[in-house]
């Protein structure tokens, strides 16, 4: 006869209660533990739930001091100099990680502009990641699409103007006229690429020599494309690189320095999709150029631009972090590279900037106005509350209503309105006026202040941020663009 000792009901309810509470707990502890860990970023939380992997980068807690770099005397030392401290860091501090990473055959992408690596791994990889000293933070790598404007009056025949109204209004033609056209500067875009051989910009490729191309040092594509030679199957690149330099000598003079040189990245794909990562790699192009196909560890600073023009945003809600484009633009900045932005299309609403890179304070953020010098109703607003800052923005703004440019397919096209149409108008300046005045060049605090000093000021009764009837304020910043003042300035 067997024995059996009988259970009561309630110590047998107790039991039940705690075998479920121990699965639950076991099923939750990852995602709890991971989620006290203030390193990472909520949306990698949530992408790496039910054991999915998504890609995050993992930036590093040791980030190159570059402070030194604002006492060097020229551009070419500014950019020497920073280049080589960054790879320094980034090369000894991330040995440990990628020696982890290929030791486990875990595929990687690492980045020294910013002391970062890209990886896709799972909750128990970014756990593991977020549990080292030498990891200051994980942020999420979300594929971005970037709101690019359109023309808006596709009924308004195309017709050649000659010197185009925006041009003109922000006085190019005048400081032409001294004999400044840019030439031997050079001017960047990082946008959807560019139609390198348009009638308006072959002539002024840094990579065209009048009778054949070579890409190297001056393309570089990081989407997923990789293509070797400069494309846009978007359209918005080509148009932003030819209000630069644009003039293809039959009377489409589109672009305020057409004496100067351009190259470009191509940081979105055809839809406008960017993420954080394929900024970054635009950006880390851009500061010390390599061949097409080449190794980023061995491009030459010499070959940087003076200026980019950056007329995108990477939203926070879409998951963008503020720090990683943040450390970025810093750092292009320290090198002597003028960082010119859009500063969003998001207006009329005051606090409006919010999106990376606009509304950082090395970012020099751009409004866009009409014919008539009022800011456009789409054009963002500041003062900046997205980071607590309550920072002044935008900067200084320049012409963006109704613009006409290059397309793909070596045409023109009126009607492009946007903060991305006024950008290229400060960044194509940035050529005049560092030809006009060498000592400026690489001197991006000088600069501004120059620009900004000599734009046409203009007030405002709009209240954002307590600047109404104030130079600057957060509508225009200091105004709109005069680079002929800024030019002929004592």
């Amino acid at each position: 006869m067997t024995l059996r000792r009988r259970i009561p009901a309630i110590l047998l309810a107790i039991l039940i209660i705690a075998v479920a509470a121990t699965v639950v707990l076991t099923m939750l502890t990852p995602a709890s533990r991971a989620a006290s860990n203030p390193k990472i970023a909520s949306r990698v939380l949530k992408e790496t739930t039910f054991g999915n992997a998504t890609e995050a980068l993992i930036v590093l807690s040791e980030q190159a001091d570059l402070s030194r770099a604002a006492s060097l005397p020229t551009k070419t030392a500014k950019g020497r100099y920073v280049v080589n401290a960054l790879r320094q860091v980034a090369a000894r501090s991330q040995a440990p990680l990628i020696a982890l990473f290929e030791k486990r055959g875990i595929p990687y992408q690492s980045f020294w502009i910013v002391n970062m690596i890209q990886v896709t791994g799972n909750r128990a990889l970014i756990d593991e990641l977020a549990a080292r000293s030498d990891v200051k933070q994980i942020d999420a790598n979300p594929h971005v699409r970037t709101d690019l404007p359109f023309p808006t009056a596709l009924d308004a025949p195309d017709q050649v103007n000659r010197i185009e109204w925006n041009v003109t209004k922000v006085k190019a033609p005048k400081v032409w006229a001294l004999g400044f056209h840019g030439e031997g500067r050079v001017v960047a875009g990082a946008d959807t690429g560019v139609q390198w051989d348009h009638p308006a910009l072959r002539n002024h490729y840094r990579g065209w020599n009048g009778t054949s191309a070579n890409h190297d040092y001056n393309w570089h594509d990081a989407t997923s494309a990789h293509s070797s030679t400069p494309i846009d199957p978007h359209g918005h690149g080509t148009f932003t690189v030819s209000q630069m330099v644009g003039d293809d000598g039959h009377g489409n003079q589109i672009g305020v320095a057409p004496g100067a040189q351009w190259i470009a990245c191509r940081n979105m794909d055809p839809s406008g999709t960017g993420s954080p990562a394929t900024y970054t790699e635009c950006f880390q192009f851009l500061m010390a150029p390599y061949p097409v196909g080449g190794n980023p560890n061995q491009g030459d600073p010499s070959k940087a631009p003076d200026s980019i023009n950056n007329s995108w945003g990477c939203p926070p809600s879409e998951g963008c972090s503020a720090n990683t484009l943040l450390t970025v633009v810093n750092n292009v900045r320290a090198a002597g590279i003028f960082p010119a932005v859009a500063a969003g299309n998001s207006g009329s609403s005051c606090s409006s900037i919010t999106d990376p890179p606009s509304l950082y304070d090395s970012s020099v953020t751009v409004g866009a106005t009409d014919s008539m010098n009022r800011i456009a109703s789409f054009s963002s607003r500041g003062p900046v509350t997205a980071d607590g800052s309550n920072r002044r923005k935008p900067d200084i703004s320049a012409p963006g209503v109704n613009i006409r440019g290059a397309v793909p397919g070596n045409g023109y096209q009126s009607g492009w309105s946007g903060t991305s149409m006024a950008t290229p108008h400060i960044a194509g300046s940035i050529a005049l006026l560092w030809q006009a005045k060498p000592s400026l060049i690489g001197n991006i605090d000088a600069t501004e202040t120059l620009l900004e000093k000599k734009a046409v000021h203009i007030k405002t009764t709009e209240t954002c941020g307590g600047t109404q009837g104030k130079v600057p304020n957060n509508v225009f910043g200091y105004g709109v663009l005069n680079i002929y003042r800024a030019v002929t300035a004592p």
